[in-house]
């Protein structure tokens, strides 16, 4: 069978860049960077049929000037007739997965069409447009793969644990839940980056000269953040991969000099990481890795972080979250505010930058901006950056204070935009939280 897999172009939404002070505006965020690791495991999930792939962040990013998505999506249809049609769904991209696949229908009505990712797995029963056969609840690509089979076979797919069918607008519930996955032990799955050739020159994080690409040590997060997603698609469980299977995977990625660890927290299990990177060494891999690690564990773990260092750690990627314990507390963060500074020292003393993140709850005043942007001046970080607390479907967060959001507009939940009622004039807010962006020490982004 021939199958389409479409990563969709990213939400223009970001209200922080368009109301923030000119000089600001250069370091702010404007796009996520890297391959879709999931779709990439997804296409090896069915290598065995005919997969066409296809990034539209990574064609608009090489062709800002490409043509509009419908008619994008409608010439790879007319070119490649396929029976499949897949897409990937984070919520502020939902409104374009169903662009892709309404255009696909338009364009054959009798093609079938598969919606699956993070927003799949936390809110199938948004997925009621008809142009969407049928939903994945689930992080196991077999269940992809057993569509694939049954299809092709005119076999039922009413019984596919984990599979939402929608019939005229009103979905159909799995009969039973997906079946347990350990998709980074046993079950693992190497992502399909010969798929990439086309885009591999818009995978730069910053001015940094060579492309990146994502690779998982991890799935899941055994932190229970109330903002966080990761955890809670994974119900709280959290699986490591084998260090064999990692190095494998780095000695594949010739085409890519920087490798981002694409983990909630790489830094979980001390032992394994040790081991993890004595094998790196041993093995002779050079890279220039980025990676995610809590300030604790940092504070915590000073001699395994110059380890890292030595053995290419360049850039942490911190989530300071806030500057106020009572915040940290709320958020269910389990540090404390002092950790960030202690744990921005070990990092400098050993060569490595440190990318801070900051979260910016709606209900902030002029007093605590002025509190948070005296905070972060005093403690400044090579990157920073200033996010908007927004409450992400599927999270804890969310269920706290659905009844207070305003703006159910899902291309603005990208932390860029308030979709709650602010405390100063939504403009005023946004302008202030685009001015932090400034507070930082390096002069490029990531």
């Amino acid at each position: 069978m021939k199958i389409l897999l479409v990563n969709p172009p990213r939400s223009p939404e970001n209200n922080i860049l368009k109301y923030a002070p000119v000089e600001a505006r250069p370091f702010i965020h404007k796009k996520l960077i890297g391959p879709p690791l999931g779709l990439l495991t997804i296409a090896a999930a069915v290598k065995d049929h005919e997969v066409i792939f296809f990034d539209c962040k990574g064609e608009y990013d090489l062709h800002p000037e490409a043509l509009p998505l419908r008619f994008m999506i409608r010439e790879l249809m007319e070119k490649h007739h396929p029976h499949v049609v897949g897409v990937t769904v984070i919520t502020s991209e939902f409104d374009f997965a169903l662009e892709i696949l309404r255009a696909a229908r338009e364009k054959d009505p009798e093609v079938i069409t598969v919606a699956g990712g993070l927003h799949a797995i936390l809110c199938p029963e948004d997925f009621t447009d008809p142009s969407v056969n049928l939903v994945v609840q689930g992080q196991n690509p077999m269940i992809f793969r057993e569509i694939i089979n049954r299809t092709e076979t005119n076999q039922s797919l009413k019984d596919l644990p984990g599979l939402w069918i929608n019939t005229g607008g009103k979905l159909l519930r799995p009969l039973k839940n997906a079946t347990s996955w350990d998709g980074a032990g046993e079950n693992f799955l190497m992502p399909d980056r010969s798929l990439l050739k086309r885009w591999i020159s818009t995978y730069h994080v910053g001015g940094n000269p060579y492309p990146s690409t994502y690779v998982f040590t991890s799935l899941g997060c055994p932190y229970q953040c109330t903002f966080c997603s990761i955890w809670s698609q994974h119900q709280g469980k959290y699986y490591q991969r084998r260090i064999e299977s990692l190095i494998e995977e780095l000695k594949t990625l010739d085409d890519y000099p920087v490798v981002r660890f694409a983990d909630a927290n790489t830094l979980v299990n001390e032992s394994f990481i040790t081991e993890l990177f004595d094998r790196i060494e041993e093995e002779g891999i050079k890279k220039d890795f980025v990676m995610d690690i809590r300030a604790d564990f940092a504070v915590h773990r000073p001699n395994l972080i110059a380890k890292l260092a030595r053995a290419g750690l360049k850039v942490v990627i911190c989530g300071f979250e806030s500057f106020r314990d009572e915040e940290l507390r709320k958020y269910n963060k389990k540090s404390v505010a002092s950790a960030n500074q202690t744990a921005v020292k070990i990092f400098e003393q050993n060569g490595i930058m440190v990318r801070g993140n900051y979260v910016i709850p709606s209900g902030y005043g002029v007093d605590d901006f002025a509190a948070l942007a005296e905070y972060a001046d005093r403690n400044r970080v090579v990157y920073a950056g200033y996010t908007i607390l927004t409450p992400m479907p599927g999270t804890v967060f969310y269920g706290q204070v659905k009844d207070q959001i305003i703006d159910h507009d899902y291309r603005k939940y990208n932390f860029f935009n308030s979709v709650m009622q602010t405390r100063l004039d939504p403009v005023e807010f946004h302008e202030r939280v685009g001015a932090l962006w400034l507070i930082k020490k390096g002069t490029d982004v990531i």
